[in-house]
């Protein structure tokens, strides 16, 4: 991962932070991510569209964590305690296999919990600024695909 891609990707944990504060608990559950240089993809599970004022209040929260520059965490952990401290809140719909042992885990604080084995930065102001370019919701499946650039 270069650069670029580790601000991108450390991104969709700050935009799937924002998703979760204004959707709801429901839409916490990540079907599939995407990055390709400043541009990314994140893939939820979620029931409905949601409003243009649901959309532009998931980018004004996210840019809002970028400007806090708050720092991110990064454990590393046996599974057995990770599971334990974090719970199954930290997994997403595409399963880790049995025999990974160890996991990392990066935590926003009060904001997002996810086992991720790419690298992130060490703070969300690194990140720069986030803009939803388009969203497509999946209706057959269920699923909402927010499409971002990080400026």
């Amino acid at each position: 991962m270069n650069e670029i891609e580790v601000k991108t990707h450390t991104a969709l944990h700050v935009i799937k932070g924002a998703v979760v504060k204004v959707l709801g608990e429901k839409a916490k559950w990540t079907a599939s991510v995407y990055v390709n240089g400043n541009h990314g993809r994140l893939t939820v599970k979620f029931g409905r569209k949601p409003t243009p004022k649901e959309i532009a209040e998931i980018e004004r929260l996210a840019n809002e964590k970028v400007k806090e520059n708050v720092p991110i965490h990064v454990y590393e952990l046996p599974r057995e305690e990770a599971e334990r401290r974090f719970g199954e809140d930290m997994y997403d719909l595409f399963p880790i296999p049995p025999e990974i042992k160890t996991l990392k885990v990066v935590v926003i604080e009060d904001w997002n919990v996810n086992a991720c084995n790419k690298q992130h930065t060490k703070t969300t102001g690194e990140v720069g600024e986030i803009k939803i370019k388009k969203v497509r919701f999946r209706k057959s499946k269920e699923l909402l695909e927010i499409s971002f650039d990080v400026i």
